[in-house]
């Protein structure tokens, strides 16, 4: 009987030792399945920030005025990391790749000073860099966007306010271009000589009565004038903007317009009418917030906009795309830079354009020099017209 009792024994505790040896296997592949489901949905930073770094103790603290060394205040700076926020972030963090794109971009220097900055690889820093503006101009269209009908009327009153005269509550957005800065590539350098004798690549932007861009296009080289870059936009290819009804305000260096998209610009200088004279200087008061809006920005990014861009041309238009999409968030966080310098008109009115296969808006410019200098008198006669 003993040697029975004892190998009924052992064969309890060997099944005893195999369904321990069991249930551990499955508790080890549930740990596992549970912590590759955490790590697809919660992508874990794998690397340690050096926090002694000046430029991130700046942030960390979470009291420092951020302005000086970001170009944005805190305000502006979160904001931002939210609306950039992904499931794919990883490696250095979101937060870090946040502030290595805004620091870069603020001071517009090698990534080998914003490595040393950091304390981390300058091949880090290109990489970062170029993975922020990717993701940045993904939201592009969230950001800079046509505002809707029912805010039109709105947008009309700003800039009539702003013209001082009820006539310009149909405008729906001022229009300009601007130079930036860049090294010109090896090959049809001298494309990228603008009429300033400087290499440069072309912003065209409409903002609203608030300075705020509502349509960008970028590229175009230098020595292209603006009137063939307006003509080759999608803006004005597709008839994006104004809706009918409405019209863009630009300068001399626009062809005055009334179809296919509406745009009025002021009488050739000198003028001898007085009514032409005080058309012309309404229409000024309103047109110059496209002025304002483009020195803010240039005030807010001067490393980039005051100088020759340190990237090859083929990103710059990237990076000056970001540039206005930042623009457009500080200005929604109430974060406002004013132009370091005042605002002078550009001497695109100075120049010669023929537009001779186009709809003139010449009729609409006069009805509306009617009205800004006689509104009262002249509102029957202006009734039949969509633009006043």
């Amino acid at each position: 009987m003993v040697p029975v009792v004892w190998l009924l024994l052992a064969q309890l505790l060997l099944l005893r030792h195999k369904r321990r040896r069991r249930d551990a296997r499955l508790r080890h592949l549930r740990r596992l399945v549970l912590l590759r489901r955490r790590q697809l949905m919660e992508p874990k930073t794998y690397c340690h920030l050096n926090i002694t770094m000046p430029v991130l103790r700046l942030y960390l603290d979470g009291e420092t005025d951020l302005r000086p060394d970001y170009r944005l205040n805190r305000g502006s700076l979160e904001h931002l990391m939210a609306i950039t926020r992904s499931r794919q972030d990883h490696g250095w963090g979101h937060h870090m790749e946040v502030l290595v794109f805004i620091f870069w971009l603020a001071s517009a220097t090698s990534y080998r000073v914003v490595s040393r900055s950091f304390a981390i690889p300058r091949t880090t820093v290109h990489d970062m860099v170029h993975k922020f503006a990717k993701k940045l101009l993904k939201i592009k269209n969230q950001v800079i966007s046509f505002p809707s009908l029912a805010d039109l009327e709105d947008v009309g009153n700003g800039f009539a306010h702003l013209a001082g005269s009820p006539a310009f509550s149909r405008v729906a957005g001022s229009i300009d271009g601007c130079q930036i800065r860049v090294k010109p590539p090896s090959v049809d350098a001298q494309c990228f000589i603008n009429r300033k004798l400087f290499p440069s690549i072309q912003l065209q932007a409409v903002c609203d009565h608030r300075g705020k861009y509502v349509d960008i296009f970028i590229g175009y080289p230098g020595s292209v004038h603006d009137s063939r870059v307006f003509k080759n936009s999608p803006l004005y290819t597709r008839q994006l903007y104004p809706p009918q009804g409405f019209y863009l305000l630009g300068d001399g260096g626009y062809p005055c317009l009334s179809a296919p998209v509406a745009i009025i610009t002021p009488y050739k200088e000198p003028v001898r009418l007085e009514t032409s004279r005080r058309f012309n200087h309404h229409h000024a008061k309103a047109r110059s917030i496209i002025e304002r809006s483009f020195g803010s920005l240039k005030t807010r990014w001067r490393s980039i906009f005051l100088k020759a861009l340190e990237v090859k041309v083929t990103f710059a238009p990237d990076v000056i795309a970001c540039c206005t999409i930042l623009h457009n968030i500080c200005l929604s966080n109430g974060d406002i830079m004013e132009p370091a310098e005042e605002v002078r008109p550009d001497d695109n009115a100075t120049m010669p354009h023929h537009h001779q296969d186009q709809q003139n808006g010449y009729r609409i410019r006069e009805n509306l020099t009617a009205a800004v200098s006689a509104p009262d008198a002249l509102v029957a006669a202006l009734e039949g017209h969509d633009y006043t």
